[in-house]
C-alpha cells in the first residue's frame, strides 16, 4: 500500500496501514476506481457519448476516494462494477475504434507531482459538486472540464500544460463552490449572525456531523414533536446561521468540535450520531452501535442508511435516552457569510479608512489531527486588537470559544462557514478590493491556512488561480 493524499500520512505516504484507518485492499480499490473514471473520460473524449447519469457517477466516484469518506470494500466494488457497465456503454457508442488508453505514468517527479495535484484537486471539486447536485445545482461546463482533465491524466503532458490545468481546476472549483452556495441560499435562506449554544438539553439526542445540510434539514423535519434534540458537530456548525434550519426549535446547539476529536467526543455523546460526508474516523467500540453513515460515507460494521430514511437513527436516539439534565455552555457566533459581512461593508470600510481596523486575517482550513497543535490558537490570541479575524472550516475550533470583543459593533471574529464557504471569503475580498479601488493583493488581508485533504487542495488551486498572494500554509 502507498497512499500520500492527505496531511496525516506518515513519512510522505502510508505504506503498511493508513493512519486514517484505511487498509491496503481499500486503498487499492480506490485506486482502481480512480483509474476507471480516467478511462471512462478518455473514451468519452475520443468520441464516446456522455450523459448526466454518467457525469454524476464520475463525481460520486471521485468523492468516494477523498480521505475519510468510504472505507467499505463492498461498496467500492459495487461502484467499480457500475463503472464497468458505464464503460461498456460508452465504448459501444463509439463511431470508430479507439486505441487503448496509455497508463499516464511518468518517471519525472515534477510531472508526477503535478498530475497528483490535479487528481487531488478534481477529488476535492467533486465533493462540492456532489453536494450541489443534491440541491439541484449543476453546470455541464464543469462536468465537461472534469472529463477532459481525467482523460489528460492518462496522456503525456508537459510542466507548463499541467500547471495551466491545475490553475484551470482552481477556476472551475470557484464555479462549483458558487453552485453550492446558490443551492444553500435558495433552499435555506441567506446566513445571518446567530448565537449557538454549546450546552446540552435534557432528553434524547441526535448528533449530525459532516457537511450535508439537506440531511440535517430532513432529520429536523422527521424529529419534529418527538422530544428529540438535534445537535451539530464539526463542519455542520454553520447550519445554525441559515433561517430555514434555525427555525426548528429542537436544533439545540453544537456539541464537540473538529473532526479530529470525534472519537473522544462521540464516545461521550449519549445519543445517535450521523456522518453525512467525509471526516469519519474509525469508530471505537464505545459508540460503534450508535453511529450511522449516509450518502457516500461508509465504514465496515457501521450501519448505512439512505438519504431521508432516518427511522433507525431516530429510534436509536429514543432508545439511548440522551442527556439526563440541562448543562449550560458558551455561545458561539456564526452566520457571517458574504451577504451578512457586505451588509455592513460601509461601516467596515469606514473603520478601515479611519485606521480602527488595520488588518484582516483569514484563519481557515480543516487543520490536522496531531495532538498539541496550537498554532492557530496562538495566532488568533496574538492578533492585534485593531484586526478582524475571518474564519471557516474546522480550524475555527482552535479558537472560536475565545472572546475577541468588537470594534465599534463589528465582531472581531467572523465565522464565514464551512470549507466550501471559501467562496464567501473570496466574495468579501473582491467587494472590499472594489470599494477601495485596489487589487486583491493590495488589501490589508493575510491568509493563514492549515489544510488536510483534497477539498483543501482545490481551494488552494482556486486561490492561486485568482493570483492571491500573502498566503501562509
Amino acid at each position: 500500500m502507498y497512499c500520500d493524499q492527505c496531511e496525516q500520512s506518515v513519512k510522505g505516504g502510508c505504506q503498511v496501514q493508513g493512519v486514517c484507518g484505511k487498509g491496503p485492499e481499500t486503498s487499492d480499490l480506490q485506486d482502481q476506481l480512480l483509474r476507471e473514471v480516467k478511462v471512462l473520460a478518455y473514451y468519452i473524449e475520443k468520441g464516446g457519448k456522455p450523459d448526466e447519469e454518467l457525469d454524476l457517477f464520475i463525481v460520486e466516484a471521485l468523492f468516494s476516494t477523498v480521505t475519510n469518506v468510504s472505507f467499505d470494500d463492498a461498496r467500492l466494488r459495487d461502484q467499480i462494477k457500475t463503472g464497468a457497465e458505464y464503460l461498456a456503454r460508452v465504448k459501444g457508442s463509439l463511431s470508430k475504434p479507439v486505441a487503448n488508453p496509455p497508463d499516464g505514468l511518468t518517471a519525472d517527479p515534477d510531472l508526477h507531482s503535478l498530475k497528483q495535484l490535479l487528481a487531488f484537486g478534481l477529488k476535492g471539486m467533486a465533493a462540492y459538486l456532489d453536494h450541489a447536485s443534491l440541491l439541484g445545482k449543476k453546470d455541464q461546463e464543469v462536468f465537461n472540464f472534469i472529463r477532459r482533465v481525467l482523460a489528460s491524466l492518462l496522456e503525456e503532458k508537459g510542466v507548463e500544460e499541467l500547471i495551466a490545468l491545475n490553475l484551470e481546476c482552481g477556476k472551475f472549483n470557484i464555479r462549483a463552490m458558487e453552485l453550492l452556495n446558490q443551492g444553500h441560499i435558495e433552499r435555506f435562506g441567506r446566513p445571518e449572525p446567530t448565537k449557538v449554544s454549546t450546552g446540552t438539553k435534557k432528553g434524547p439526542a441526535i448528533l449530525v456531523s459532516g457537511h450535508d445540510l439537506l440531511d440535517l434539514e430532513e432529520i429536523l423535519k422527521q424529529t419534529t414533536d418527538k422530544g428529540i434534540n438535534v445537535y451539530t458537530h464539526g463542519e455542520m456548525l454553520p447550519a445554525h446561521g441559515y433561517p430555514g434550519l434555525k427555525k426548528y426549535k429542537h436544533l439545540a446547539g453544537n456539541f464537540g468540535g473538529a473532526w479530529q476529536d470525534q472519537q473522544k467526543e462521540f464516545a461521550a455523546f449519549p445519543g445517535a450520531i450521523l456522518m453525512t460526508t467525509n471526516c469519519i474516523q474509525r469508530p471505537s467500540e464505545k459508540y460503534r452501535g450508535n453511529i450511522f453513515t449516509t450518502g457516500l460515507v461508509a465504514f465496515p460494521g457501521v450501519r448505512h442508511i439512505k438519504h431521508g430514511e432516518y427511522a433507525p437513527l431516530i429510534n436509536k436516539s429514543l432508545e439511548l435516552g440522551g442527556f439526563p439534565a440541562n448543562l449550560p455552555g458558551k455561545e458561539i457566533l456564526v452566520g457571517f457569510g458574504h451577504d451578512a459581512v457586505l451588509g455592513a461593508a460601509e461601516k467596515v470600510i469606514g473603520l478601515v479608512k479611519s485606521g480602527k481596523i488595520k488588518r484582516f486575517f483569514l484563519i481557515g482550513g480543516c487543520d490536522g489531527a496531531k495532538s498539541g497543535r496550537n498554532y492557530y490558537t496562538e495566532f488568533a490570541e496574538k492578533a492585534p486588537a485593531d484586526s478582524v479575524i475571518l474564519t471557516l472550516a474546522c480550524g475555527k475550533y482552535r479558537f472560536n470559544k475565545l472572546d475577541f470583543g468588537e470594534i465599534e459593533g463589528i465582531p472581531r471574529l467572523l465565522d464565514i462557514g464551512q470549507c466550501n464557504d471559501a467562496y464567501s471569503a473570496i466574495q468579501i475580498a473582491a467587494a472590499l478590493a472594489k470599494a477601495f479601488n485596489v487589487g486583491l493583493n493590495d488589501l490589508p488581508l493575510s491568509l493563514i491556512l492549515s489544510w488536510y485533504e483534497q477539498k483543501a487542495v482545490v481551494i488552494l488551486l482556486s486561490l492561486l488561480y485568482l493570483g492571491i498572494k500573502n498566503i501562509r500554509l
